[in-house]
């Protein structure tokens, strides 16, 4: 098997690091290896230690390297944090041929175009994804390329985060000896794996419950129409435990997992919690209902910025395919019951679209689903026999929008 076939997916979070490694075979995608591991280098889903996570990225390394029989150099690393931004840009050019051809590369020069907006001097452009094209006087076109005219414009969103936030990410994978192939905006990829091309059509929301932040991507008629990052996650919900009961972080954590609801009207008020279930040191024995309030308030703070999202962009309550929830947060009980309240939408946990070959009994845990995403992303577009694209560094930040013409097919029908 050769090096140049396997695309590793790195999911730089901020409590765990999770890795996917997987290849075409026989037709179809096999997940040659899967695994996770603590980190404590990130808040808020940027790096803010270069050290702890650089350690945490060569341990996930080693054991998905040892599952995969083989040393692994390149990888796609999701970029995430509350400072991600999404805003529209317009491209417009002169189609260069004189017999009006449009070529590929004139649709390279258009969306390059769209690039060149007013952009904050500490900002870099992480994606360029079009929309659409117009040709002259039509519009919505999927690829101009062999149509003919004099004007050639494109309809895109730029993705962009803070430098800092970039190069520290590139910093530390590059400190464990990976190069990277592709900087992606983490939700964009776990969209890959959990949403069909029907939701995309008819109008759904991908939210991705992490522990430091919430990443939201809309998608309507196979368009991606709005993406943001949350300054609100699982965690914060654990914090909120831990204060309430005055009682220590990994006690909460557990509490939360093990006891957790959204739902307080599905507790009686007199069902408390045995603490000594978890720690016999623990005598004390909360309501049950005190700690599904405290869920709920936070969720619900959660949910009104998300429906303050959906308002910008007219689409509040109004998405025929609803709500679809990932992430380590989502597995939270009640929590999809909630989001139908709270968002007038219908609302579910996602679950994996495609079919995989391999190291799959692990597909289905919510945090393995943007390192698979990754993946994905790194095998669009390819043949099994095609080499890394070119690899990004420190010295080459400003080469981060990706394949931006060959994602575009992937998203439109």
């Amino acid at each position: 098997m050769a090096q140049s076939n396997i695309v590793l997916g790195l999911d730089i979070g901020t409590t765990k690091i999770a890795a996917c490694a997987g290849h075409y075979a026989e037709g179809g995608i096999e997940i040659l290896s899967m695994t996770k591991t603590p980190n404590a280098g990130l808040r808020r889903g940027q790096v803010v230690d270069v050290e702890e996570t650089v350690s945490s990225i060569s341990a996930v390394l080693e054991e998905v390297e040892r599952t995969a029989g083989q040393p692994l150099k390149n990888a796609i690393v999701g970029l995430g944090g509350a400072q991600v931004e999404s805003i529209a840009s317009k491209g417009v050019i002169a189609v260069s041929r004189p017999d009006g051809e449009i070529t590929a590369q004139d649709v390279d020069r258009v969306i390059e175009a769209a690039r060149a907006i007013a952009m904050p001097a500490n900002r870099e452009i992480v994606h360029v994804l079009p929309k659409w094209f117009t040709v002259d006087a039509e519009d919505r076109i999927v690829d101009p390329v062999g149509m003919t005219g004099i004007r050639l414009e494109v309809e895109a969103h730029v993705v962009s985060c803070p430098s800092p936030a970039m190069k520290n990410a590139l910093r530390a994978v590059n400190q464990t000896g990976l190069e990277v192939d592709q900087l992606v905006f983490s939700p964009l990829a776990t969209a890959e794996v959990l949403l069909t091309k029907r939701q995309r059509e008819s109008g759904v929301v991908l939210i991705d419950i992490g522990a430091g932040t919430t990443g939201v991507v809309v998608y309507e008629e196979g368009d991606l129409v709005h993406a943001a990052v949350l300054p609100v996650g699982s965690m914060h919900i654990t914090n909120d435990i831990a204060i309430g009961l005055k009682t220590s972080i990994d006690l909460a954590e557990a509490i939360k997992i093990k006891y957790g609801t959204a739902l307080k009207e599905d507790v009686r008020d007199i069902d408390t919690i045995d603490l000594t279930t978890i720690d016999p040191s623990e005598l004390e024995r909360p309501k049950l209902r005190y700690i599904a309030e405290i869920i709920e308030a936070r969720l619900s703070e959660l949910f009104m910025m998300v429906n303050d999202e959906l308002r910008k962009i007219g689409k509040d309550g109004t998405l025929p395919a609803g709500a679809v929830f990932t992430g380590g947060g989502s597995q939270l009980h009640g929590l999809v019951e909630m989001a139908k309240q709270n968002l007038h939408l219908p609302a579910k946990l996602g679950r994996p679209i495609t079919e995989f070959a391999g190291s799959v009994d692990k597909l289905d845990d919510p945090t393995y689903a943007t390192s698979v995403g990754l993946v994905l992303w790194g095998l669009q577009g390819k043949t099994p026999h095609e080499p890394h694209a070119k690899s990004f560094s420190l010295d080459n930040v400003e080469g981060v929008v990706g394949k931006a013409r060959d994602f575009f097919k992937q998203l439109l029908p």
